[in-house]
């Protein structure tokens, strides 16, 4: 071996580290807050690595490029919970169509908003971080939407925001959760599906910018809050953590629930959806299946929005 070929393998084993890290990390499971915060980035890292593998293989470097095989396994192994979560089986025609979307609260955009939301054409509407530009716009950008339910503006050094459901169909208040930090709207709607319980929900971004049990204890008072409705429900918004996360893991051991597909991912919006990973959710009871799982036209956010319609599930 020339000292270039060592150099090179050394290079590519470099590469190849973080990847790797990554990889067992996320399937190590550990709830410490450092692996949980590589588990976020699987699906990137997975990308990544396919990628160095086909330059490993163009500089038939065969022995990286095998390494580079196995690791992109484990990291495919560790996202696949992320990308193909149970659908559940549709046990009917009907269906009731969700847009949730973090807005972003100093987003001023308010005609891109107005375009995602009618050309998503939904059911229910569920909106976090609206600011006060689209705010003042309201029964522009909502039009199609007359029953609405909004929690109280809430100033924030991020900008003042408040979250929103707005429906086709009958829709009432049932309460305003904030709790440990946690922003909730919780509402039912009547649809073709029956009652339908809606929270909307924005979840503390992960340590190191918060505290490092913020999330944690607002799982908790999400899967209270859950614990107190009957029938279909339906959890929407910006849970700051990819469903195979800790967080993810947590909310569908204390609540029961079931996120929506996450490929592609939502975040961030300037990146292609296949590079961002998936930290926008809808969760949903078993006794509703999921028929189709999209992402929304971009609304100016650093976010993009998710659209699922969901029926009923067949027992």
């Amino acid at each position: 071996m020339t000292l270039t070929q060592a150099l090179m393998r050394l290079t590519a084993l470099a590469l190849l580290a973080p990847p790797g890290l990554v990889a067992i990390s996320a399937l190590s499971r550990i709830g410490h807050r450092l692996p949980d915060l590589l588990t976020q980035f699987t699906a990137p890292a997975l990308i990544a690595t396919v990628v160095l593998c086909g330059l490993f293989v163009l500089l038939r470097l065969w022995d990286m490029a095998a390494l580079g095989a196995g690791v992109a396994g484990l990291l495919l192994l560790a996202v696949w919970p992320q990308w193909a979560p149970e659908k559940g089986r549709a046990a009917g025609p009907e269906t009731l169509t969700i847009y949730s979307a973090n807005l972003w609260a100093r987003n001023q955009d308010v005609a891109a908003i107005a375009r995602s939301i009618e050309r998503a054409d939904a059911d229910v509407v569920m909106l976090i971080e609206l600011g006060d530009a689209p705010a003042a716009q309201l029964d522009t950008i909502l039009s199609a939407y007359p029953h609405r339910v909004s929690t109280p503006r809430k100033d924030r050094p991020s900008g003042a925001a408040r979250s929103v459901i707005a429906s086709r169909l009958p829709l009432r208040r049932v309460r305003d959760a904030d709790g440990q930090g946690l922003a909730a709207l919780v509402a039912q709607a009547e649809t073709p599906l029956g009652p339908v319980s809606l929270i909307a929900v924005h979840m503390t971004r992960p340590w190191p910018f918060q505290h490092p049990y913020g999330q944690i204890s607002q799982a908790q008072r999400l899967a209270g809050l859950r614990a107190g409705l009957e029938g279909p429900v339906i959890i929407a918004g910006d849970f700051n953590s990819v469903s195979s996360g800790r967080i993810g893991r947590q909310i569908k051991a204390e609540t029961g629930l079931i996120p929506a597909p996450a490929r592609p991912g939502t975040w961030p919006s300037a990146l292609p959806a296949f590079l961002g990973i998936t930290i926008d959710h809808v969760w949903r009871t078993p006794d509703l299946a999921l028929v189709e799982r999209r992402l929304g036209q971009k609304t100016g956010s650093d976010h993009r929005p998710v659209i699922v319609r969901l029926s009923r599930a067949a027992s």
